[in-house]
């Protein structure tokens, strides 16, 4: 996304919105499967994501692009959404890690992929709640070593090296 949500003073509101608009588009999918990862529970999932998406847009004048991208700002703003609804729930730290699978086969499924897909789980659990976070972030959200520093507020560097412990993790343990 080029543009900034935060368009000159000049300029008509139709353009801030259009471009608001582009990044619904653009990440409403990948929010949604963060937070469900999150939060694990759909309902509260979409709650969340259209609370995180109104946030944003009565908060796109302080969007700052020298702190980060678009994107990465919509998640921290989402993050935090799902942060709260978890500490109004009573759950202290305890995060998910995946959305519910919408695409998952039918019941005929090949046991080999039923297995792998049951050992990863297993790999998953046994990871702390904020390396599973991690988790979502790279492969839920598909979002790139920087947006996750910007999120979590950790350096680009940081993001990177634990993202790679963490799955070199799941591969032991999946091994």
């Amino acid at each position: 996304m080029d543009g900034t949500l935060l368009a000159p003073a000049a300029a008509a509101p139709e353009a801030t919105d259009r471009l608001f608009e582009e990044l619904y588009r653009e990440t409403r999918d990948d929010l949604y499967a963060y937070v469900a990862g999150l939060l694990r529970d759909r309902s509260a999932a979409e709650d969340v994501t259209a609370l995180a998406f109104e946030r944003a847009f009565r908060k796109r004048h302080r969007f700052n692009p020298d702190r980060g991208t678009h994107r990465a700002w919509l998640f921290g703003i989402a993050r935090n959404a799902a942060l709260d609804e978890l500490r109004r729930r009573g759950r202290h730290a305890e995060l998910g890690f995946e959305p519910a699978d919408e695409t998952a086969p039918d019941p005929d499924e090949h046991v080999e992929a039923a297995m792998r897909r049951a050992t990863v789980r297993e790999a998953m659990e046994k990871l702390s709640a904020r390396e599973r976070e991690l988790i979502a972030l790279k492969y839920f959200a598909g979002l790139g070593n920087a947006e996750i520093a910007s999120v979590v507020g950790i350096s680009e560097s940081n993001a990177g090296t634990r993202v790679h412990r963490v799955v070199e993790k799941l591969r032991k343990e999946c091994a």
